[in-house]
């Protein structure tokens, strides 16, 4: 189980610090990643980070602002976001993928993963 916390309103410019905690079985064994849906609008793949953490991916509208990481000892993953702007309001998830997977081989369209989570709302004014 995956829970997301840390999400809130805050103006352009400003930061937040997501978080995604699992619970159930260790999460070091996963890939894992970040998605979010802004009203109206698809679900996005954010970024993404390997199962020990060597390798990460991030949306071209995200890079340079966002930071992924993960801690496995204490089975959480980090979305430091940073120059936050209004078009970052959104519902973010985080979701993982299978154990071990080979990391250029990883399919992370948002259709592939079930987001059984709340998800935390992020919110940017102008």
């Amino acid at each position: 189980q995956l829970v997301e916390s840390g999400g809130g309103l805050v103006q352009t410019g400003g930061s937040l610090r997501l978080s995604c905690a699992a619970s159930g079985r260790p999460a070091s064994n996963y890939p894992m990643g970040w998605f979010r849906q802004a009203p109206g609008k698809e679900r996005e793949h954010v970024a993404a980070i390997s199962w020990r953490g060597d390798f990460t991916y991030y949306a071209d509208s995200v890079k340079g602002r966002f930071t992924i990481s993960r801690d496995n000892i204490k089975n959480t993953m980090y979305l430091q976001m940073d120059n936050l702007k209004p078009e970052d309001t959104g519902v973010y998830h985080c979701a993982a993928a299978p154990a071990h997977s080979i990391w250029s081989q990883i399919n992370w369209s948002p259709a592939v993963f079930q987001f059984r989570g709340q998800g935390t709302q992020v919110t940017v004014s102008s």
